[in-house]
């Protein structure tokens, strides 16, 4: 596997692989990598010729009182994971080199569909996100980019850039990889409590019963939102931040409720934000 770090070194080895022929599939993360990035992983390498990989915390997604720095890194161990994978290429830039002006005075406006969910509690979220993304599509120039569906929302709004601003990379969406207990996997459980550990699993409890009740014949939004909380609000580790049933591509209120329409949810355990989400189907799954 090739290691990039400078932008030389990164044409160097996209090159080396484009020359090989065939299709680039990319899978973007911020590191510190457990089985559902290293899913989207095997997920690149099923539908793409090659694989590249990027490790990179982007401090334009961070706001100013969150953990940016204190966010979990293990480059070596990420490394040593993402070859086991068979990805051929990684590329690990430092904020200089994706960053080279310092703050951008360009960035990618994610328009009103980020005001809803996550981003209207995290301003300039994803003004962040699509810009390094938008950055990433054009050093790399995958033909398709792998994106977990735990991050539902960024999911979205990348695929809407995507096909407004006409980049060409065509978006996959990978499942939510979950541990045994439910809890969806995610670099920050790293940062819970055992005791906040024992509680995060509610938040998908909650989502399994709204999920049940939609399949018995329930459309009322209100009352699948009713399950989740009365899963979560009781656990006192955890808080609620938002819990909201969406139309997939708008991110509209879904109400009433309509099988493909997606359960979404945010809550912290402790200090620790959570998310998760659920796809509604006629049958519980």
């Amino acid at each position: 596997m090739i290691i990039a770090r400078t932008r030389t070194e990164l044409a160097d080895a996209l090159g080396r692989l484009r020359a090989e022929g065939g299709t680039l599939g990319l899978v973007p993360t911020m590191g510190f990598l457990h089985e559902g990035h290293l899913s989207l992983v095997d997920r690149a390498a099923g539908v793409s010729d090659h694989v590249a990989a990027t490790i990179f915390v982007n401090p334009l997604q961070f706001g100013p009182d969150e953990d940016f720095e204190q966010y979990p890194r293990d480059e070596a161990r990420d490394v040593r994971l993402l070859e086991e994978r068979g990805a051929e290429l990684v590329f690990i830039p430092a904020t200089g080199v994706m960053y080279p002006s310092g703050q951008p005075l360009v960035t990618v406006d994610p328009g009103p569909m980020s005001d809803r969910l996550c981003g209207a509690f995290r301003p300039g979220h994803f003004r962040g996100v699509l810009t390094v993304v938008s950055k990433l599509f054009g050093l790399l120039r995958p033909d398709m980019a792998v994106f977990g569906r735990k991050d539902f929302q960024q999911a979205v709004l990348i695929r809407k850039m995507v096909q407004d601003l006409e980049l060409g990379v065509e978006v996959v969406t990978g499942p939510i990889v979950r541990e045994p207990d439910g809890l969806a996997l995610s670099s920050r459980n790293t940062y819970l409590s055992p005791e906040e550990r024992a509680q995060a699993p509610a938040i998908q409890a909650g989502l399994k019963a709204a999920a049940s009740r939609f399949a018995e014949g329930e459309r009322r939004a209100r009352s699948l939102v009713e399950a989740v909380r009365a899963e979560v609000e009781p656990r006192s580790l955890l808080s609620l931040q938002y819990a909201e049933l969406v139309d997939p591509e708008s991110l509209e209120p879904a109400d009433p409720a309509f099988e493909g329409a997606v359960l979404a949810v945010a809550a912290f355990a402790g200090a620790t934000r959570l998310i998760d989400n659920l796809v509604l189907a006629a049958e519980s799954r």
